[in-house]
């Protein structure tokens, strides 16, 4: 059943990670054209004091007629063959009704449902054969969206639905235990009124309602975009010995980038041009949109140390160097869990560096941040390392915090340039592979789904000649509060067969290294089996964790950061905490 949810997931999704916020239209009528609309007025009309502060009342008085006719209207179309009667279901813990329920002659029941957080109520209202629209969820952005259930109101009659916005609308059966949230399929309603069971259900995802979101919705940066770039950092999206991407932001004021480069001690000086991209978040008060440069340099000398400066940089920085991979296979890098751009992981990835200067790349296993589209998050994300990911490339996963609520992780893919080699059924750069020297890295968004990821694993598995092979993904299989059963049915099999050595996760905040396993059991050594990982860059809370018999070590509280060193066909593995102790300790010799 899971796996059957996650391909779901994969083809209704699809069209919300490539298109970001699914209202995205071409109609000037849809209710992003008049948000956009909306908002700019407000940042021309009222201080940033009075937007943090607006209300619900006073935000509908921003709306004119036709503006609240779109709003009511064009958050969710769709057509019906024959009469319908459409049931809403929304939240009674949803304090404000949306005003077209009432207004568009919805009638109360007394019909409700539930699932294990909330109760739903259930209004509905008749409707001829044709175009059928909804309206938004509200403008406090309640973080359960409705969803809806349509029946013929003749029963005999043959219902057909079509022409869904937005797109490849998921048209399940209401019953006990249907998934009504495409992003959350295990939270499924019960005690469903019989009348109700058997309708046609369309789901939806919880974070819809950032669509329309303007009450408590206006946040600032600490660090806002100037003139003068920053937010430097280094990514690879091609071979780490003859290439590497540097990647910045300045305000919308600069619009051209370039990057001057050299073999450190070397006078000849090589210039690229940067693409740029314009990134925005919406209800950034101080800084709705930045301009993101990418200058991709190509074709550099494998194992040599260059310097770069970033016009209109003069000065070549201390921080603004790096090296391409060479050709022996010795090297270390340094990962993470879960950060949360909080700063106390920068600290910390300080820490990791000036103790390990060594390190050819850093890493994080997903949750970057808390709101994976608040670009203020990523601002801080960004801001706490950037002397480390100046000169150290930032390789990192996606985390259910960073593609949150169902609304895709777009600010992840503008943020980093990666590899463009994952599925075909995952967005571009969010699951990619580099091979570093002598070692496979997998970098699997496991937000997106198990089955349509499987597949990819196994030929980059299957391809590959390396000496080791590192997986690295948000959702640990193994775990203590959460096993991941589909990742154990479907990739932990690919993990076996191909001996990947280690699998590295976060999510769920503390400490833990398997012993060897393969197929779901201990084994003797890590050359049979694999080590399961999990670990937190943040500080933990104790927690009263149930027992693991496959744990070999493992910590409910404290910060670490992983520092991992390979000589040929020896690893060295030290995960080190906040003071600088060494929390765990091992090697593996092929």
């Amino acid at each position: 059943m899971k796996q059957i949810r996650f391909l779901i997931i994969v083809l209704i999704t699809m069209v919300f990670f490539f298109t970001g916020l699914v209202s995205c239209t071409k109609d000037e009528g849809s209710v992003k054209s008049v948000m956009d609309r909306v908002v700019t007025e407000l940042y021309s009309t009222k201080s940033e004091s009075q937007l943090s502060g607006l209300n619900y009342e006073e935000t509908m008085t921003s709306f004119s007629e036709e503006d609240l006719n779109v709003l009511a209207t064009k958050h969710w179309i769709f057509d019906a063959s024959v009469p319908v009667v459409v049931s809403v279901m929304r939240s009674t813990e949803q304090k404000i009704i949306p005003f077209w329920l009432t207004t568009g002659g919805f009638k109360k029941t007394k019909m409700t449902m539930n699932n294990e957080h909330v109760t739903y109520e259930v209004w509905q209202k008749s409707f001829d054969a044709g175009t059928i629209g909804l309206g938004i969820n509200g403008v406090e952005n309640y973080s359960l969206h409705y969803f809806v259930s349509i029946a013929p109101q003749n029963k005999s009659a043959e219902l057909k639905l079509s022409n869904f916005f937005p797109e490849n609308q998921y048209v399940g059966i209401l019953d006990d235990d249907a998934f009504i949230y495409h992003d959350w399929t295990e939270l499924v309603v019960v005690n469903v009124p019989e009348e109700l069971k058997g309708q046609k259900l369309l789901t939806t995802i919880r974070g819809r309602g950032t669509e329309s979101h303007l009450v408590r919705a206006f946040r600032k940066t600490d660090y806002p975009s100037s003139k003068t770039p920053d937010q430097v950092m280094l990514t690879w999206s091609s071979d780490p010995s003859t290439s590497m991407d540097i990647q910045w932001r300045t305000d919308t004021t600069v619009n051209a980038g370039i990057v001057n480069f050299r073999e450190k001690g070397s006078t000849e000086i090589a210039s690229v041009n940067a693409s740029k991209y314009v990134m925005e978040d919406r209800t950034l008060m101080n800084d709705r949109f930045i301009n993101r440069f990418t200058a991709q340099l190509k074709n550099l000398k494998p194992g040599t140390t260059y310097e770069y400066q970033i016009v209109p940089q003069t000065d070549w920085l201390e921080n603004q160097n790096f090296s391409t991979a060479d050709d022996n296979n010795e090297f270390s890098f340094i990962w993470f869990g879960d950060v949360h751009h909080q700063p106390k992981y920068g600290e910390l990835m300080n820490k990791a560096e000036e103790a390990h200067p060594d390190a050819a790349f850093y890493s994080i296993a997903g949750d970057m941040v808390g709101e994976g589209l608040h670009r203020n998050e990523w601002d801080n994300f960004l801001e706490f390392p950037k002397n480390v990911i100046s000169s150290k490339p930032f390789m990192n996963a996606v985390g259910n915090h960073d593609n949150r609520s169902g609304l895709g992780a777009s600010m992840f893919r503008e943020t980093f340039s990666y590899p463009k080699n994952g599925p075909e059924k995952v967005p571009q750069e969010q699951t990619y592979s580099f091979t570093y020297k002598n070692t496979l890295f997998l970098m699997i968004d496991a937000t997106s789904g198990v089955g349509s990821q499987t597949e990819w694993i196994e030929e980059q598995l299957l391809n590959s000649e390396a000496t080791w092979k590192i997986a690295t993904f948000h959702f640990p299989p193994y775990n203590w509060e959460e096993p991941y059963f589909d990742i154990q049915k479907a990739w932990v099999p690919l993990f076996d067969k191909y001996h990947v050595d280690m699998v590295f996760s976060g999510h769920i905040h503390y400490y833990m290294r398997s012993k060897p396993m393969k197929g779901g059991e201990v084994v003797k050594s890590y050359n049979d089996g694999t080590a399961y990982i999990i670990s937190i860059g943040i500080p933990s809370r104790t927690r009263d964790a149930s027992e693991e018999p496959y744990a070999e070590v493992r910590y409910t509280t404290g910060q670490y950061y992983q520092y991992l060193k390979i000589i040929g066909d020896k690893l060295i593995y030290n995960s080190i905490d906040s003071e600088g102790n060494i929390a765990d300790s091992f090697e593996i010799k092929k």
